[in-house]
């Protein structure tokens, strides 16, 4: 029979052994200290913050302050709905007469609570917030200008917003063509000719990459102030007289408001006036949502407006060249290809340098194949080049245009008393002459070079908020989805400013999440092994070498 221990076995040990034991443990520990000396330590990324330099500093600060608001608000929302979902499962664990199938009802009565609780913060449907503002801007305007692009001037034009500002009162409506090095010489002679019958016409190109006027470029220890270089800009001089010419004509201050659909240039036209970057431009359609006021002197204001909301009752091809909405909202290849449809095809096929197509899918096929946009397996991604082509046509690079009606007819809300009221006081002959000037001065496309387009007419459009059709959820949530993302390009002002903005915004905040565990785990294992070198290890290590 085995005789009980009293007592517990001795720790003690010789100091051979201990000493031994300890030489290892630092042996390890160096070993340790020099791997991770060679895979370099991550140390947390700090915030470097907005350089002075940056412009709109205190603007893009306080924006990212209500980032971060909002963010912390939306957690607590989230954490509360977690909170009354475990409250609701744990009531019906707890009564065991409620049967799987009441599930159902208590989810969906959740999902009512969320959609009662969005109608308090007030948000509306953007089309109708878009009709809110362009009647603002409207009401507020002496002088409205509607801005064409010169690649399809007619298309461009509202009949329903011009009739408004007729029936407005004693409101001036000057026509604006606007990206008119895009279209040849000739062709943009002859809409001039063709929209001068009705109403006063300005040829007009306006500037893009704009800098900021107030850098300041140190060279040599010489302090000069950057020069204003840009694309140049055509027109600006003309539009000047012409609306110093109102002014006077009505002797006081005036308000100018520019209207048109999307991605006409309204934003950047008042840059150009300005010769600064003001309004927010950029590719994506809509970035102006609200009513924007620039003055230009104390005699001339300008206001920047949203774009017309497009009838749904228009052409397809009208749809997809002047609705606001995403190219994710419309259907790319049904758009694309109604776009298609109107174009030349040889013309097409020796812009785009593909091969002839007999149809459109074969013609997104080829586009796919030379551009090298490829799905899994190598199969040709026919809705990448569809919105490809989309963009390229609705942007401000592609080199197309249209032909005037050959015979002139007077739009029916403009009568020869309205058209007489339009050039009252105004020098006919200097708008002329400035016409031919900048007509002169544009180093527009060769006619070979540009694709024939045949217009859809003129595009109607809602001014109304009753007219606006009621939007499907599905729809709805497409278009919050393209909100935000729009929302964050309106934000951006440079992109330094972007950077910046972003480090101490939204996207962070989201990302830094999940890295906080991870941050405390890794700082608790390092002062863990920092404290424990001599005695505390000595006796993890005992086992292993005794």
């Amino acid at each position: 029979m085995k005789r009980p221990k009293l007592k517990k076995a001795s720790k003690r040990m010789t100091c051979h052994k201990r000493y031994k034991i300890q030489k290892k443990v630092r042996e390890h520990h160096r070993k340790l200290r020099k791997e991770a000396k060679k895979r370099g330590r991550k140390k947390p990324r700090k915030d470097p913050g907005i350089p002075n330099s940056a412009p709109f500093k205190e603007a893009l600060l306080r924006e990212a302050e209500l980032r971060k608001q909002r963010l912390e608000e939306l957690k607590q929302q989230q954490r509360l709905d977690r909170q009354k979902e475990q409250e609701k499962k744990r009531k019906l664990e707890t009564n065991p007469g409620v049967k799987p199938s009441n599930l159902e009802p208590v989810k969906e009565e959740f999902g009512q609570g969320k959609a009662k609780d969005k109608p308090k913060s007030g948000k509306q449907n953007p089309k109708k917030l878009y009709c809110q503002e362009l009647k603002k801007v409207i009401e507020a305007s002496d002088v409205v200008l509607e801005v064409l692009d010169a690649r399809d001037p007619l298309g461009c034009r509202c009949p329903q917003v011009e009739e408004a500002i007729i029936q407005g009162g004693q409101k001036k409506l000057v026509l604006l063509l606007n990206k008119s090095d895009l279209v040849p010489k000739e062709n943009l002679e002859n809409w001039l000719n063709y929209l001068k019958k009705e109403l006063p016409t300005v040829v007009f190109r306006a500037s893009t990459n704009l800098k900021d006027k107030g850098k300041i470029v140190k060279h040599l220890k010489v302090r000069k102030r950057a020069p204003f270089q840009s694309e140049v800009c055509v027109g600006k001089d003309g539009l000047w007289k012409l609306l110093r010419g109102f002014q006077e004509a009505y002797g006081k201050a005036i308000q100018v408001g520019v209207i048109g659909f999307p991605n006409v240039g309204k934003s950047s036209i008042i840059n150009s006036l300005k010769q600064e970057r003001i309004c927010n431009v950029g590719v994506s359609m809509g970035l102006t949502r609200c009513m924007q006021i620039v003055s230009l002197d104390k005699q001339i204001t300008i206001l920047d407006s949203p774009s017309f909301i497009v009838s749904p009752l228009n052409s397809a091809s009208a749809l997809a060249l002047r609705s606001p909405a995403s190219i994710e909202v419309v259907k790319p290849v049904e758009a694309a290809s109604a776009i298609l449809s109107q174009a030349d095809a040889r013309q097409v096929v020796l812009k785009f340098t593909v091969p002839d197509f007999k149809n459109p899918l074969e013609f997104f096929t080829s586009l796919a194949q030379r551009r090298g946009l490829h799905r899994k397996g190598g199969s040709p991604n026919l809705e990448g080049a569809a919105k490809l082509m989309w963009s390229e046509w609705t942007g401000a690079s592609l080199a197309y245009y249209c032909h005037p009606p050959t015979s002139w007819t007077p739009s029916p809300h403009i009568n020869e008393g309205v058209a007489t009221n339009m050039i009252q006081g105004l020098n006919l002959e200097e708008l002329e002459k400035n016409n031919a000037h900048s007509i002169r001065t544009i180093r527009g496309p060769r006619l070979a070079s540009s694709i024939l387009f045949q217009s859809s007419g003129l595009t109607n459009g809602i001014i109304e908020e009753k007219d606006i059709p009621e939007e499907l959820p599905k729809q709805k949530e497409k278009q919050q989805q393209e909100e935000g993302e729009d929302y964050s390009d309106q934000e951006s002002v440079e992109e330094a400013a972007e950077k910046s903005s972003d480090m101490c915004g939204a996207e962070e905040d989201w990302e830094a999440l999940p890295e906080e565990s991870q941050a405390d785990e890794s700082a608790l294992s390092y002062i863990s092994d920092k404290m424990t070198e001599e005695e505390d290890d000595a006796y993890d290590f005992s086992t292993d070498y005794v």
